[in-house]
C-alpha cells in the first residue's frame, strides 16, 4: 500500500529506474531500518531521476525515514516547501543544512569582529525561518578556519561570544545549531575546530539549548579514532550524527570503521534522532547506488 502511495507521487522517469532495480522492493515500512538514515540529493540519482521529490519518494520507498540538504537555504522558497510536501508526504523527517555561509580562506566568527558577530544573527534568524518552512530542527554550524596570528585561545573566547550571540536568536525559534568538527588532514586544512572535545567546550561555555554538537563519524574517525570513547564523553552535547568511511568517505562496509558496533553504542544509549549519509557513493551509477542500499541493510539492521 505504501509502495503504491509513493509510486504514484514518484516520476515516470523514477518509475522506469526502478523497474531495472535487480532487488525486489516492497513496502517502505517492511525495508524500515533500525535507525532513522538520512540519505541526500544525488545519492539515488541514477534510479530516481535527476528530480529531488522523486529521489526523495524512491529514499523512503526503501525505508530511509530521514533526508538532508546542505545547501537548503540556498534553494528558492517554492523549492524549499515542495521538498517540505514530499517529506511530510513520506513522513520522513528532515535533517540539517548549513545554517551560514562557510569562509573557507578568511578566519570569521573567532576574530570578535562585533559586525561579523551581528552577520552571523542574522544568518540565524534567516534559517529559523527555513527551518520552520521545511520542518527543520537542526542546521550546521562551520566555525571556519583559524587565525595564524592570534592564540587559539583568543579565537575559542571570541568564537563563544559569537556562538551564544547566536543561541540568542535561535533559542526563540527552537532551532538548534550543531557545531561540525571537520578533520584537518584529508579535507579542510587550517580549521579551528577540529576535535570534539572542542566542540564540547564550546557548548559548555556558550550553555545554550540551542548549541550543540554534530558528531560526523567520518571526520572524527580522521582526527581522532576513538570512535565510542569519545562519543561517551561528549554524549550530553550531541545532537546529530552523520556517516562516512574511511579511506574513501563512501558508504559504511567500505572502509575501517566497524559501523554495525558503532550503530547499535548510538542506539543502546538512546540515540533516535537522524544519521545522516554525509558520504559519495563507492560505485558510480545504479550499481553503486544499490551497493550503499545493500552497505545499509548489513550494518544497520542490528537489533
Amino acid at each position: 500500500m505504501a509502495l503504491s502511495r509513493r509510486n504514484m507521487l514518484m516520476g515516470t522517469g523514477a518509475l522506469a529506474a526502478l523497474s531495472m532495480i535487480p532487488h525486489s522492493i516492497s513496502s517502505a515500512q517492511d525495508n524500515a531500518f533500525d535507525m532513522s538514515f538520512g540519505p541526500h540529493e544525488g545519492m539515488f540519482k541514477a534510479m530516481a531521476g535527476d528530480d529531488i521529490v522523486d529521489q526523495i519518494n524512491f529514499a523512503a520507498a526503501q525505508g530511509f525515514t530521514s533526508w538532508e540538504d546542505n545547501w537548503m537555504k540556498d534553494r528558492p522558497v517554492s523549492e524549499q516547501n515542495r521538498i517540505a510536501k514530499a517529506l511530510e508526504a513520506n513522513n520522513m523527517t528532515m535533517g540539517v543544512f548549513i545554517a551560514s555561509d562557510i569562509d573557507w580562506q578568511n578566519p570569521t566568527m573567532s576574530l570578535g569582529n562585533p559586525d561579523y558577530v551581528e552577520k552571523f544573527a542574522n544568518d540565524m534568524e534567516k534559517s529559523s525561518e527555513i527551518a520552520k518552512r521545511v520542518g527543520a530542527k537542526w542546521a550546521t554550524v562551520v566555525p571556519g578556519v583559524a587565525d595564524r596570528r592570534l592564540h587559539q585561545d583568543y579565537q575559542m573566547a571570541n568564537l563563544t561570544e559569537c556562538l551564544k550571540r547566536g543561541s540568542e536568536v535561535l533559542e526563540k525559534s527552537g532551532l538548534i545549531m550543531v557545531l561540525e568538527p571537520l578533520n584537518n588532514y584529508e579535507d579542510h586544512p587550517g580549521l579551528l575546530l577540529k576535535e570534539v572535545a572542542q566542540a564540547y567546550y564550546l557548548c559548555k561555555a556558550v550553555d545554550s539549548p540551542s548549541c550543540k554538537i554534530l558528531f560526523d563519524i567520518y571526520h572524527q574517525q580522521v582526527t581522532e579514532g576513538r570512535l565510542i570513547a569519545n562519543m561517551d564523553r561528549a554524549w550530553e552535547e550531541i545532537a546529530y550524527f552523520q556517516i562516512g568511511d574511511t579511506p574513501g568517505r563512501n558508504e559504511p562496509t567500505t572502509g575501517e570503521i566497524h559501523y554495525k558496533n558503532v550503530f547499535k553504542y548510538i542506539y543502546n544509549k538512546g540515540y533516535r534522532g537522524v544519521m545522516g549519509m554525509e558520504h559519495g557513493n563507492s560505485i558510480a551509477g545504479a550499481k553503486g547506488e544499490q551497493a550503499v542500499i545493500d552497505a545499509y541493510r548489513e550494518v544497520g539492521n542490528f537489533l
